[in-house]
């Protein structure tokens, strides 16, 4: 990486460059910095203001070469809009309970993050993570994260979502499911899920990551209406 000192107090890096996962004949590349101390969770707020995600303990960015098609995006969550869509997921899974739970990596949840890279997502880059490289994903934070797990009636893990709680907001960190139970929508209902629970604690935004137009992988949250996104002029609602 090649370093460049944007603040006398903060260092931010440049990655090499990679092909793109969700662009066929694009190249990625991001900018990182790292989360650290004692004011590692204010600073991750200002920064995921500016656009920035959390990998462990860095916070990242795109900065491609010639491509500006990743968006960020969040959910306003006191303007939510339920549709009839989003209603008939939740019935469907009213019977599922939801934990929300430190952030310890188990077994249990391994098996079933490795089931799901298997089914959804089978040669990409985390489908061959161990179960070391699975607890460092979940437990290397220096923000305040959570687990959230969800049980059907039986206590069967059908959902984790790996999630931040911020002064201001959540972040939807990464989330796998059983990829058997596609009646249910569960990576809908998760979502659902988090912004029911914004709005629980007073939490004006949920941060959903990524958007690109055209991406069928990144599609889903712009059903998410108001859905802002980060442009030049700041944060925007979007009528995509």
């Amino acid at each position: 990486m090649n370093q460049q000192l944007i603040r006398p107090d903060r260092f931010f890096f440049g990655t090499r460059s990679l092909p793109c996962p969700y662009l066929e004949g694009k190249t990625e590349r991001k900018v990182v910095t790292e989360l650290a101390g004692h004011k590692a969770d204010a600073l991750y707020e200002r920064l995921s203001r500016a656009g920035f995600r959390r990998s462990h303990s860095l916070a990242y960015r795109p900065a491609c070469p010639d491509c500006s098609a990743c968006i960020p995006v969040r959910v306003a969550v006191s303007e939510f809009q339920w549709t009839k869509s989003f209603r008939r997921v939740a019935r469907t899974n009213s019977d599922l309970t939801a934990d929300d739970i430190e952030a310890i990596a188990t077994v249990e949840q391994y098996r079933l993050f490795s089931s799901y890279q298997r089914k959804r997502h089978e040669g990409g880059e985390m489908s061959g993570m161990d179960f070391s490289a699975y607890r460092a994903m979940i437990e290397d934070t220096p923000v305040s994260s959570r687990t959230v797990e969800f049980r059907d009636s039986d206590g069967r893990l059908a959902a984790v979502m790996l999630m931040d709680r911020m002064e201001e907001s959540l972040s939807a960190v990464y989330s796998f499911f059983d990829g058997g139970e596609t009646r249910r929508s569960l990576g809908t209902h998760m979502i659902l899920w988090m912004i029911e629970r914004a709005q629980a604690l007073g939490l004006p935004y949920l941060y959903l990551g990524y958007w690109i137009d055209g991406s069928d992988k990144m599609a889903y949250k712009a059903r998410f209406k108001p859905l802002e996104i980060l442009g030049q002029d700041g944060w925007t609602s979007s009528n995509s």
